[in-house]
């Protein structure tokens, strides 16, 4: 199997070296490993950061520049397009999740049936950002629940794992964090389950430059109506 890694990045010059390290230093036994970063207009110093990166190892470590910010979603757009693995994990760069919960990740992977896997933050006892996040995310899942009939736990989470064929043919639109449940929707309009597998979570605060906010949730509840709703061609 190879796993392809991509990591958007927006501003997280003082992060990402601790991340990309992080995800170097992650053994996976018969699992070859791609990583491919997608700076997304970074305006502190983060493409240097990176450029500089590049020659430090042999193993597939691509970075790719947006002239200008263009969101989440349009960052792992961008990344789908250099992708060649097998599997395909989204990982933040601002050290909320631990890569090291890989090997976790993959093992449900092992059945050629299953095709999509989310790390569940829900599943275990974890620290919590505030009570608005937490208490959003439920309400995230709950709705994904009753307008899909699914029974996932943790739908707005940073670690998502799909086939990498898949995630190609959901004709992703989406340029924010709104990519979580534009996903979320497609996959479960297919009927293809979604696995959840227990994963630690450490949350950083807004002066910590957690970016996402009440704006984005709004969004992600109408992206959940709006996909569950219109007519689908596929």
């Amino acid at each position: 199997m190879k796993l392809s890694i991509i990591i958007p990045v927006y501003n997280e010059a003082e992060t990402v070296v601790q991340i990309v390290e992080r995800v170097q230093n992650v053994e996976l036994d018969g699992v070859e490993k791609e990583i491919i970063v997608v700076n997304d207009g970074s305006t502190d110093g983060t493409d240097t950061v990176l450029n500089t990166l590049v020659a430090r190892w042999s193993n597939p470590f691509k970075v790719v520049h947006h002239e200008r910010n263009r969101g989440k979603g349009a960052a792992i757009r961008t990344a789908l397009e250099h992708v060649t693995g097998d599997v395909v994990i989204t990982q933040d760069a601002d050290l909320e999740y631990n890569p090291q919960e890989y090997p976790r990740l993959l093992a449900p992977f092992a059945d050629p049936a299953v095709q999509v896997v989310y790390g569940s933050r829900n599943l275990r006892t974890n620290p919590r950002s505030s009570l608005s996040f937490y208490w959003g995310g439920l309400l995230l899942s709950w709705l994904a629940n009753l307008l899909y009939g699914s029974h996932i736990t943790d739908e707005p989470t940073g670690y998502k794992l799909f086939r990498a064929d898949l995630v190609r043919s959901l004709d992703l639109e989406s340029n924010g964090f709104e990519f979580c449940p534009e996903a979320t929707s497609k996959v479960l309009l297919r009927g293809i389950e979604i696995h959840e597998v227990p994963i630690s979570y450490q949350p950083r605060a807004f002066r910590e430059g957690k970016k996402i906010n009440w704006r984005d949730g709004i969004r992600a509840i109408w992206t959940l109506f709006k996909y569950r709703f219109q007519r689908q061609n596929h």
